[in-house]
């Protein structure tokens, strides 16, 4: 079996029960344990990228005026998703942020529609169709509009728009992120102990070694993704990122007793209704340009048998 499938599975396995970590630490504001990460994952990263040899690129990254754009821009979106999502984990929320994973392969199409100028198909738009259609029903049962999963998608899909432009690797530009925010967080963290309000060092043993685990938590299903990337088709990630979402709705079901009735049930059934929409078309369009590729290199392949025929042909004579 190829290990690209078990680093993803891993990556993925790992990003779904990350809600567990989160849930012991939720007597904390979500803004200072995402300040928290920050500083413990730049001090995991900045090691990590150096023995790979990865920090010229960065110092190249962030010395080049249109790439440190790119770059702050990242640093702004995914440290609003961390905000977003741990904000929802500890308030009890982790159903309706599995909703914005859920959503966000679908919103990507959109973002890529109307800011990166492509064509959506037939079946995209069906995809996109019955999917609001849930969102519309789930902000009727919840008495208030889904806003946690759409601001999780929204955040997420302008995170993966910035990373689109950028030029740097997956660990290497996630480093060079951290870098970015780590003197906000570093100072929003001092500000917070001078008035008294900061937990670690305050907190026991225990807490403060689930604080400064975070950037060791935030590495490593990132590592295993990279490693995934480079083994496994991307068709197949993409499948298999579903495995995060359907970890955290089971944990916030089943664990949390998150509340969960059958109008929400309905809800999400839309959701995941046009998600295998979009899954099948996205393998049928897959399936076929992989043919259309074989036929065009078996159509070269004869091409050049013929013309090898043809120049062999003189020496006979």
């Amino acid at each position: 079996m190829n290990s690209g499938y078990l680093y993803a599975a891993a990556a993925f396995i790992l990003w779904g029960v990350l809600p567990i970590y989160w849930k012991q630490l939720d007597t904390i504001p979500a803004a200072e344990l995402v300040a928290h990460r920050v500083v413990w994952s730049t001090a995991v990263l900045v090691p990590l990228v150096w023995l790979t040899g990865g920090l010229e690129s960065i110092r190249a990254a962030l010395t080049t005026p249109r790439l440190l754009a790119r770059q702050a821009m990242a640093a702004l979106f995914v440290s609003a998703n961390w905000l977003g999502f741990v904000w929802a984990v500890t308030n009890g929320r982790m159903i309706e942020s599995s909703l914005g994973y859920f959503l966000n392969p679908l919103l990507s199409v959109l973002i890529g529609v109307f800011v990166l100028g492509e064509r959506m198909r037939l079946a995209q738009w069906c995809a996109i169709a019955v999917a609001a259609g849930g969102v519309a029903w789930l902000a009727a049962q919840y008495h208030h509009f889904p806003w946690i999963a759409l601001y999780l998608a929204g955040s997420f899909c302008l995170y993966g728009l910035a990373k689109k432009k950028t030029s740097l690797r997956a660990i290497p530009s996630l480093t060079a992120e951290t870098l970015l925010l780590i003197v906000p967080a570093c100072v929003f963290l001092a500000l917070e102990h001078a008035a008294g309000r900061g937990a670690f060092g305050r907190l026991g043993w225990q807490d403060n070694l689930l604080i400064a685990s975070s950037g060791v938590i935030t590495a490593v299903p990132l590592l295993c993704f990279a490693a995934a990337a480079r083994r496994i088709p991307l068709s197949a990630i993409g499948v298999m990122q579903y495995l995060g979402p359907s970890l955290q709705f089971v944990l916030g079901l089943f664990v949390y007793d998150e509340p969960f009735d059958r109008g929400k049930l309905v809800g999400f059934a839309f959701v995941w209704a046009a998600l295998v929409i979009y899954a099948v078309d996205g393998l049928r369009q897959f399936s076929g340009s992989s043919q259309r590729r074989r036929a065009t290199a078996n159509h070269g392949n004869l091409d050049a048998g013929g013309a090898g025929t043809q120049r062999k042909k003189p020496e006979k004579n």
